[in-house]
């Protein structure tokens, strides 16, 4: 997964608006707040809740 640091800086959570964190095992975004985590195909990250995968 090769994402740009700057676009990591300003991408958010859709849901609750909470930062990201990188998951390069699961080549996923990552949110903690809302137990949510976004995929990242062909490095591009797919920001959608309905694509979102629940965690924990």
């Amino acid at each position: 997964m090769n994402l740009d640091p700057a676009l990591l800086e300003i991408l958010v959570c859709p849901q609750c608006r909470a930062t990201l964190a990188v998951d390069q095992a699961a080549s996923e975004l990552v949110c903690n707040a809302c137990a949510l985590a976004y995929p990242v195909r062909n490095d591009i990250p797919v920001m959608l809740v309905d694509e979102a995968r629940a965690i924990g």
